[in-house]
């Protein structure tokens, strides 16, 4: 079926499942707009808990989202300009990024972000993932659980890694960076770049060469841009100087203009 729909079919068609499919909301008003119909379906997917979706809903998500990703833009990392060996600055979207793995800043429930439309990175990443990625993280999560305790978080700077499904990447690092509450402090200094040496760990261990990282803990977690890059861009420079040939290439993702500052600041 979802090879012969437009997407504009696929949209109304996953609107009306994803309605369907909620307790809550299944009676909404359906916007006559596409852009509305784009803002129900991803609030619907955001509010939406883990549980099985029918395949047949889930082949026209996955049939919608890589169509979306196709008109977003895909960027190919050979594309991103280098600035040091081995390492570049790319300011945009990382849902658009074909690198093998992106980086999650993640909560440490791990499950995504539930508020509808939220701009950060974790609901972006899971919106245009799919559902398939929150019912993956669940899994782990339940694994961690029934090991470690009911009780069971995620701890800083821990990586997981995930499929990334819908994305134009292979796979998904999710990590929760450390919270800053009354000041920054040498302790958190060091969760902020134990997250990037312990992900990058992970990719050398999972044969993942190319990496994009986000700005780690400067949105609402609060880690100062210009320090957070400073830590982020020494880390990713000694572990390179420490594993020669063990990344091909490590992008700063970054989104607003002063992190883009501070990051090529830091590299030239």
């Amino acid at each position: 079926m979802h090879e012969t729909m437009t997407q504009e079919e696929r949209l109304g068609y996953l609107v009306e499942a994803f309605k369907a499919d909620s307790a809550e909301y299944k009676h909404i008003e359906t916007p006559s707009d596409p852009e509305g119909k784009r803002r129900i379906l991803r609030s619907l997917m955001n509010i939406r808990m883990p549980h099985k979706l029918p395949d047949a809903v889930l082949k026209v998500q996955n049939a919608y989202l890589k169509n979306r990703a196709e008109e977003k833009g895909i960027v190919q990392i050979a594309d991103i300009p280098l600035i040091q060996s081995g390492i570049s600055v790319w300011q945009g979207d990382i849902t658009r990024l074909a690198a093998d793995a992106v980086v999650n800043a993640a909560n440490s429930q791990m499950l995504g972000c539930f508020v509808p439309m939220h701009s950060c990175i974790d609901n972006c990443i899971h919106s245009f993932a799919g559902v398939q990625l929150r019912s993956e993280c669940a899994r782990q999560m339940e694994q961690k659980r029934s090991r470690y305790g009911t009780d069971y978080e995620q701890p800083t700077a821990v990586p997981m890694l995930t499929d990334a499904y819908n994305l134009p990447a292979k796979k998904v690092i999710h990590i929760v960076g450390p919270i800053v509450q009354s000041g920054l402090t040498p302790a958190l200094e060091k969760q902020l770049a134990d997250c990037y040496q312990n992900t990058l760990d992970m990719c050398l261990a999972n044969g993942l060469k190319t990496v994009a990282f986000c700005c780690i803990s400067t949105g609402v977690f609060r880690f100062p841009g210009l320090r957070a890059s400073e830590i982020a861009v020494q880390t990713v420079k000694n572990w390179m100087a420490a594993h020669p040939g063990g990344m091909d290439r490590v992008i700063f993702n970054v989104f607003k203009d002063e992190d883009r500052k501070y990051y090529e600041q830091h590299l030239r």
